[in-house]
């Protein structure tokens, strides 16, 4: 009872604590599966590209099979490496390694595993040169990029490498040969890859910062800087979609479709370095994940192979 007589009623607020992450859910965390997603995509589409409607199905399997063991064993070594900023990053702060949850040998053994199981099922099943490419994937993102984010903005240049391998890995998987078009490939996931991760270290610039990350974003507190490179990059992706129309090996279908969405992703960028709003930000993030797709699934209809 309170002074004026009436009945006051308490409700307790049964606070559950939240279970920490099972291993299922760790092991996803460490080999990034969800990002690795996308490697998986574009090397299908790069087997797809060549293959048309002459698709050797089994190689496809072993393909994306040895394609995937070792990028997740690949991320494993990464997330070994960058353990201690991680652990300073709320973001990140709750991954396997910097939470202590998971010893730093299993994941060291996890991606010794994986990253050495997947290069040689490559070299038994699909090719050689497949394998070639994926072991120099490995090696320029564990051993190059990786160590350079501490260093020098330019990894990003340096790690769009390795991103940009997948679609040629399939290409060469397929039975394509190392040309033009398994060129042209490359460039434009390696330039799809800079607006995109452009968006992303801005919109995570202060904690890049703080870690001691070398970022473009670094210091960029208005995001003009951040913003037209985001444009100068996403104008050369537009001007390389052309490649094939003079080069003849896709029709006006991706000639037309091609530079639009590059020159979209420009108009973006260049919106984003005005009024450098996180919402602008954003909305150019969330384009370069529509624009993947859209273009690589416009290149299979539009590929004259």
């Amino acid at each position: 009872m309170d002074e004026s007589g009436t009945t006051e009623k308490t409700t307790a607020v049964e606070v559950i604590p939240q279970a920490p992450p099972g291993l299922r859910q760790d092991l996803m965390v460490l080999m990034k599966v969800r990002l690795n997603f996308f490697v998986l995509v574009t090397t299908f589409f790069g087997f797809l590209i060549h293959s048309r409607m002459d698709m050797d199905w089994m190689k496809l399997v072993h393909t994306i099979l040895g394609t995937a063991a070792v990028a997740f064993g690949s991320a494993a070594f990464n997330q070994l490496m960058e353990v201690d900023l991680d652990a300073r990053m709320k973001r990140t702060a709750d991954r396997p390694l910097p939470s202590r949850r998971m010893d730093p040998l299993v994941a060291f053994g996890i991606g010794w595993i994986l990253s050495a199981v997947g290069i040689i099922h490559l070299a038994v099943q699909v090719g050689n040169l497949a394998a070639y490419l994926t072991a120099a994937t490995v090696a320029i993102y564990v051993f190059v990029y990786t160590p350079l984010k501490r260093v020098s903005s330019v990894n990003t240049l340096v790690g769009a490498i390795p991103g940009a391998i997948p679609p040629v890995i399939g290409w060469v998987g397929a039975g394509g040969a190392l040309g033009w078009e398994a060129g042209f490939l490359f460039g434009i996931l390696f330039f799809w890859q800079l607006p995109h991760f452009i968006a992303i270290n801005w919109l995570h610039h202060e904690e890049y910062e703080s870690v001691g990350y070398k970022m473009w974003s670094n210091g960029d507190l208005t995001g003009r800087k951040s913003g037209i490179l985001a444009a100068c990059f996403a104008l050369v992706l537009a001007l390389l979609s052309l490649m094939p129309a003079f080069l003849g090996f896709a029709n006006l279908l991706w000639t037309i479709i091609g530079p639009l969405l590059a020159l979209m992703m420009t108009a973006l960028s260049l919106k984003f370095a005005r009024d450098g709003e996180r919402a602008s930000a954003r909305r150019l993030f969330f384009f370069t994940l529509l624009y993947l797709p859209v273009a690589l699934l416009v290149l299979v209809f539009a590929w004259k192979g």
